[in-house]
């Protein structure tokens, strides 16, 4: 009887040890996009990072239907980081937009990562050299009440071009390509990372131009909308367009609540950021993974910094 009542000591006290010597868990849900997106990929790269870099961390990726969808997940608590455009968080943190009459106050920045440049592709032969072009023509703006016409809106608004000027038309990325390939439309305006398959496609079977957004209708929509940033899309993008083109971006980003805790935000950015993080995220995306770099981290951020992220800029000097 006292061998058992010193074996059941011994025990006892082992598992007090090693519950003491455990790290605590932290349970960390990352939304990103569809698996066959930019989102998905560098989102199980940081989960890995995160995993591999922090004691106790257990983060994972999941699929959604990317920036909307996961500011509604983050709002309902079924995700902890988001990946979101800047413009759409902005919307969400002012009831804007998309968000109207729904605004979700709790978002905070974590992190900028990559640009989502707004492009206005036209054919060659179009004649139109500017946004104030497209004036009595027929434009595709995206479809009805997404991210991309809002971009188109806001883009033609700061040329002096509003709808009542143009023959507005709601499509989707393909079918402005279609559209804009059989001569129905003259226009067509998209965001994403180029190069952009749909407008490779056109490309492929029709001289195209890509307009540019020059300073002036820049800095006055950047005066508006504080989330857009300058970016140019380099000769050689796309086929036949040879000089490079100046437009305007929004950015890829990560989003928090401020539920997450402030030390755990600091060391996610923390690993993320060190030479081993980076490798990684460029072995996910090698594009866009690339351009994820911590002097870029706040370029265009257009929600107010998490503590945990602001605490972590202020040491990093940025």
């Amino acid at each position: 009887m006292k061998k058992l009542s010193i074996a059941l000591i011994i025990i006892a006290l082992v598992a007090s040890i090693m519950a003491c010597g455990a790290p605590k868990q932290t349970f960390v849900s990352v939304a990103s996009g569809g698996t066959g997106g930019t989102y998905y990929p560098l989102a199980g790269a940081m989960a890995t990072i995160w995993n591999e870099g922090i004691k106790g961390m257990n983060a994972s990726a999941q699929t959604t239907g990317a920036s909307v969808a996961n500011v509604n997940l983050l709002r309902e608590g079924k995700a902890d980081i988001i990946f979101v455009q800047n413009d759409i968080a902005y919307y969400a943190v002012n009831g804007l937009e998309l968000f109207k009459d729904k605004a979700y106050s709790d978002l905070k920045g974590m992190a900028i990562l990559y640009p989502e440049t707004c492009q206005l592709i036209v054919l060659e032969d179009s004649g139109i050299k500017d946004v104030a072009g497209l004036k009595g023509k027929k434009v595709a703006v995206g479809a009805a009440g997404s991210g991309v016409e809002a971009n188109a809106r806001q883009i033609m608004a700061a040329a002096g071009v509003t709808y009542a000027d143009i023959q507005v038309q709601y499509l989707s990325f393909n079918e402005a390509a279609s559209n804009l390939k059989d001569g129905n439309i003259d226009a067509a305006f998209l965001t994403a990372g180029y190069p952009t398959a749909a407008v490779q496609d056109i490309a492929s079977t029709k001289k195209i131009s890509v307009v540019p957004i020059d300073s002036a209708v820049a800095a006055k929509l950047q005066s508006t909308y504080p989330f857009y940033t300058t970016t140019t899309i380099p000769g050689g993008t796309y086929k036949g367009v040879d000089s490079n083109t100046t437009t305007v971006a929004v950015q890829a980003m990560l989003a928090v609540s401020s539920k997450l805790d402030a030390a755990t935000v600091e060391k996610m950015l923390q690993t993320m950021y060190a030479t081993s993080g980076s490798e990684r995220l460029t072995a996910a995306h090698a594009k866009a993974g690339a351009m994820i770099k911590l002097e870029n981290a706040q370029a265009g951020m257009s929600l107010p910094l998490h503590p945990g992220a602001e605490k972590f800029y202020g040491k990093a000097g940025k």
